[in-house]
């Protein structure tokens, strides 16, 4: 016998050798967004395969609307997008949600609620335009860029919806691992901190474009199935804004302040015309009154007497809205929702505050019941002086008068008797006037002070 063969007669047996073992297989590859041990939030295996849960999800979608009912209508509008390219959940500008059947398997009920409540938090505070707005005018564009808008944007509204009935969901950042403020708005983050220590732990944050306003492969886009158009994602906002602001005590603070500005965005003028109005009512002789109400601090010094203390009334506001044919639908729409701003700038006492139509002739100083439902007459040519004169002549006399005109009007020739604040819509440096080419609008007097509206 030798080492590898026996001899049989004539017949020689080979023995069979082993077989090489097989080399092991390549190792499947792993997304760059989605680290091999999740954490905060991060991107599941997302086997192949794998089926989206749809009645886990939808029944974590009404715990949110539970437990959050001011954002159901917001909630029950979102389009459900299943996509396994998506870390975890993400939002576009046109209301899809995506969602990773993964994910969804991975995430008890009660924090996938608050998940749906932090992707529509998003949208109604309108992180798509803002974060748009942001990368433009100041050149940030990128990945990095992109990851610092949504972590600002998670920054803004993570600091109170959670609680109440709605854990915080794994790997939900709030400002305080930065140690700063809470209740600031994206770009104040964004101005205040850089966010550079985050940014390697957080690589996995993918809300979507509309988190940031930077748009992503995935996304369907403005002409794919299942998104709302600009008017439906208006109406939305409104709604919730309504519920909102019709059941205050339900909603933390922040919302409530959202509630106030979502379609009245705070504009410099508005600042200005506050300032007027508590300047007016802090001026000598202005609303003073005597009342026992609250006796007189003079009073310990005279026993047995009690004197009166001087109580100041809030000032008396007279608007003058110009209504000629040169000012539009819109831009009128948008004077009365000023009156009704100006109504709760004086405490909302509507009593004191007034409203003049004007356009070549003055009407009557009607007192406002509700802003939004006065009409307004004109249509005519532009003459404010007689809306000034109209507003002196009422009685009481106002103590601040509110011009809102396109500027095409001639101006009183003297500083009223009280103080005066424009408010102008922006129109073209030139005006166009057709039977004189040469034609250029009175700027505002001197002694008004003038703002741009919008």
């Amino acid at each position: 016998m030798t080492g590898a063969m026996r001899h049989e007669g004539a017949q020689a047996v080979r023995r069979p050798l082993p077989r090489p073992m097989a080399p092991p297989p390549p190792p499947r590859p792993v997304r760059a967004n989605v680290p091999a041990a999740p954490v905060r939030r991060a991107g599941p295996d997302n086997p192949d395969g794998l089926p989206l849960d749809m009645e886990k999800l939808l029944a974590a979608r009404l715990h949110a609307v539970k437990v959050r009912p001011y954002l159901a209508v917001a909630l029950f509008a979102l389009q459900i997008v299943e996509d396994r390219s998506v870390p975890t959940m993400a939002v576009d500008a046109h209301w899809r949600c995506y969602v990773s059947p993964g994910f969804v398997a991975r995430m008890p009920v009660e924090e996938l609620a608050g998940v749906w409540v932090h992707e529509v938090s998003h949208l109604l505070r309108d992180h798509h335009e803002r974060g748009a707005r942001w990368a433009k005018e100041n050149e940030a564009y990128g990945p990095g860029e992109r990851l610092r808008r949504n972590i600002a944007a998670d920054f803004e509204i993570n600091d109170d919806i959670y609680g109440d009935g709605l854990p915080r969901p794994t790997g939900a950042i709030l400002p305080s691992l930065l140690r700063l403020p809470d209740g600031l708005l994206m770009e104040e983050y964004l101005r205040t901190a850089s966010m550079s220590g985050l940014a390697a732990d957080l690589a996995w944050l993918d809300c979507g474009g509309g988190a940031d306003g930077q748009e992503r492969p995935w996304e369907l886009g403005a002409d794919g199935a299942h998104g709302l158009t600009r008017q439906q994602r208006d109406a939305v906002r409104f709604r919730v804004a309504e519920g909102i602001k019709g059941r205050p005590g339900e909603a933390p603070e922040g919302w409530r302040r959202w509630a106030d500005e979502a379609f009245h965005p705070p504009q410099p003028w508005r600042q200005l015309l506050g300032a007027a109005v508590r300047s007016a009512a802090g001026a000598p002789g202005v609303g003073e009154n005597h009342s026992y109400r609250r006796p007189s601090r003079r009073s310990a010094a005279v026993p047995g007497v009690v004197l009166p203390s001087l109580r100041r009334n809030p000032p008396r506001v007279c608007v003058v809205i110009d209504t000629s044919g040169s000012v539009s639908d819109s831009e009128l729409g948008s004077a009365l929702l000023e009156v009704a701003a100006i109504s709760r700038a004086v405490g909302g006492r509507r009593d004191l505050v007034s409203v003049v139509s004007c356009d070549a002739a003055a009407g009557i100083a009607v007192p406002i019941c509700r802003a939004e439902a006065m009409e307004l007459i004109g249509g005519g040519g532009t003459d404010l002086r007689s809306g000034f004169a109209r507003a002196l002549r009422s009685r009481p006399r106002p103590d601040v008068v509110v011009a809102l005109t396109d500027g095409q009007t001639p101006w009183p020739s003297e500083q009223p008797p009280c103080r005066t604040v424009v408010g102008l819509f922006p129109r073209p440096a030139r005006a166009v006037n057709e039977n004189d080419p040469d034609y250029v609008p009175e700027s505002p007097p001197s002694w008004a002070r003038v703002v741009t509206i919008g």
